[in-house]
């Protein structure tokens, strides 16, 4: 790693991300390696250290990290793992299973959502598309997914999608870091939000269908990424 200046809120994780992945790729940081405190990569590069601790997520998530409570974080490869986990769940156990659960839950939403759900809904749509913090944004994002399931009023919809809540959010760090998704993905919000104010089942699930069908593109186009750099 060099000396790098203070760099914008708006693309500093992506910078931190990008550097240290890339160091890591090409051998800079050899696996071993005991990577500087949060702190200290902070003012190596200018930044808070939320943006390092999103940065740092996402090489655990590519499979090139590993943090070892009380020790740090640790480079434990220099190829991007086969296949990409967060948390509990992998990226194609989640690609699989989110239609299944959420194109029928924001059906359900539309048919059944209270105004005070619907008007928390569109608070979040302002609160994302005002949001500039990348970690709050993911924070609002899981907000609104779940949302829509307690808005379907079905207990297990609730459940289940509070279950994968963090890979959820993961997965959004991810996709924003190498996909810069988040206005695209303000606008999907939006047009699901609207179809579920307008009481159609039919819009409410063809639109939370092409968002997770845009998700399920930018990860196909990040796998494609990684095994480039492997």
């Amino acid at each position: 790693m060099t000396q790098k200046s203070p760099v914008s809120r708006k693309n500093a994780a992506e910078t931190v991300f990008e550097d240290l992945r890339g160091a890591i790729l090409a051998g800079r940081l050899p696996v071993g390696t005991r990577l500087p405190s949060e702190a200290k990569l902070a003012g190596h590069y200018g930044v808070s250290r939320p943006i390092i601790r999103e940065a740092m997520r996402s090489l655990q998530t590519l499979g090139l990290t590993r943090s070892r409570s009380g020790s740090g974080s640790f480079v434990i490869s220099d190829r991007h793992a086969p296949e990409l986990a967060y948390g509990s769940y992998s990226a194609r156990e989640m690609i699989e299973a989110r239609p299944l659960i959420e194109i029928p839950a924001a059906g359900w939403a539309a048919l059944r959502r209270s105004p005070e759900d619907m008007a928390r809904l569109l608070q979040l749509c302002d609160g994302m598309e005002r949001q500039e913090d990348a970690l709050k944004w993911v924070r609002l994002d899981s907000d609104f997914h779940c949302l829509i399931a307690e808005a379907a009023r079905n207990r297990l919809f609730v459940r289940i999608v509070a279950d994968f809540r963090e890979a959820l959010m993961r997965q959004s760090e991810l996709v924003n870091l190498m996909a810069d998704r988040r206005a695209t993905s303000n606008s999907e919000h939006r047009r699901i939000a609207q179809a579920i104010a307008t009481g159609s089942e039919t819009e409410a699930r063809a639109a939370m269908r092409d968002h997770l069908d845009v998700v399920e593109q930018a990860m196909t186009w990040i796998t494609s990424q990684r095994a480039a750099r492997s």
